[in-house]
């Protein structure tokens, strides 16, 4: 049997548009929803580039990714040691900055000029040895992403919840709650070299800022309400999130968070900055989270039905006497 031959551009764009097509169906299945996609951003003064003390929700934090305060020489350099650890695969960037993007680079560059990765394909036999191949890319990486996303997600075991923000777990049951310099984690190497502010006490209607600040922030990116958002966020969180708003609207979708319900929270770290003050907390929350077509309504990602649970470390700053705004959060 003679197997007829492709022109060679027929060849290459036929490749090409398997290559794309296969990224862009990785990229839009590991894309994260939810407020901040899962990544680790905004300011925390002095400790921005400091890991949060850990908590009995939250016993660790990522470092921060991106943050319009400068890092010392020595957290330039711990960042690009963590970069390097990680690889860069699981960075806000997304996936297409990682393993699909270098695949689209070496690979479909050689493609197109006729050498490199796909040179010597001019057979059935080539394109579907080369289609076999971008399936197997295609499996492991959804494996890979779905064991990652499988280890952040929290269970119980059957066990009851734990009770909501925990507003003495750091202040011996008293109403308010001074964040322990002593008990502090240690400083990953490299970091925490800028001052470190004054310990700053917290009252119980604090707390309540807090949860009440999870529930409207979620709720207004929800509705895409950009003027509630301004009020509720530093402008440079207000700037990352309506970034992640643009992205939504670009595609035609909206990214629907409901039944958002505190479940454990507790204080990681409080402290004043001249007039700014601080307050880091680690809050574990279950929501609905899902993405709409915002044409016809149609589910696009998610299940609407579904209750899903997250753990991030949200810090609030305000200036002394003000009201809190959210101005970073960090994923366990």
């Amino acid at each position: 049997m003679r197997y007829s031959r492709l022109s060679p551009v027929a060849l290459r764009l036929a490749l090409a548009s398997v290559i794309v097509a296969a990224g862009m169906v990785v990229a839009s299945d590991f894309a994260e929803a939810r407020l901040g996609r899962s990544g680790s951003f905004g300011s925390r003064g002095a400790r921005t580039w400091s890991t949060p003390a850990p908590t009995p929700t939250a016993p660790s934090a990522q470092s921060m990714q991106r943050s319009v305060t400068p890092q010392s020489q020595m957290g330039q350099t711990a960042a690009r040691t963590t970069s390097a650890r990680t690889g860069g695969l699981f960075n806000r960037s997304g996936f297409m900055g990682g393993l699909m993007g270098g695949l689209l680079g070496a690979g479909l560059f050689g493609l197109l000029m006729g050498s490199g990765f796909f040179s010597g394909l001019g057979s059935m036999a080539g394109i579907l040895g080369l289609l076999l191949q971008v399936a197997l890319i295609f499996i492991v990486v959804r494996l890979v992403m779905g064991w990652m996303r499988s280890r952040n997600q929290p269970s119980y075991a059957g066990g009851a919840r734990p009770e909501p923000m925990q507003r003495s777990a750091l202040g011996g049951g008293s109403e308010t709650a001074e964040t322990p310099e002593t008990t502090a984690a240690p400083m990953r190497p490299g970091f925490g070299s800028a001052p470190r502010g004054r310990p700053l006490k917290l009252e119980s209607g604090d707390f309540d800022s807090f949860e009440r600040l999870l529930g409207e922030v979620q709720g207004a990116y929800s509705r895409q309400d950009r003027a509630a958002l301004a009020q509720l966020m530093t402008p440079e969180m207000m700037g990352y999130i309506g970034e992640e708003l643009d992205d939504l609207a670009r595609n035609g979708w909206e990214n629907r968070l409901a039944d958002v319900k505190l479940l454990q929270g507790d204080l990681s770290e409080a402290w004043s900055e001249g007039a700014s003050e601080f307050a880091t907390v680690a809050m574990r929350y279950e929501l609905k989270d899902f993405v709409v077509e915002t044409a016809t309504g149609r589910v696009v990602q998610g299940d609407p039905e579904r209750l899903g649970q997250a753990t991030e470390f949200w810090t609030f700053t305000r200036s002394s006497g003000g009201e809190w705004k959210l101005s970073a959060i960090q994923q366990v």
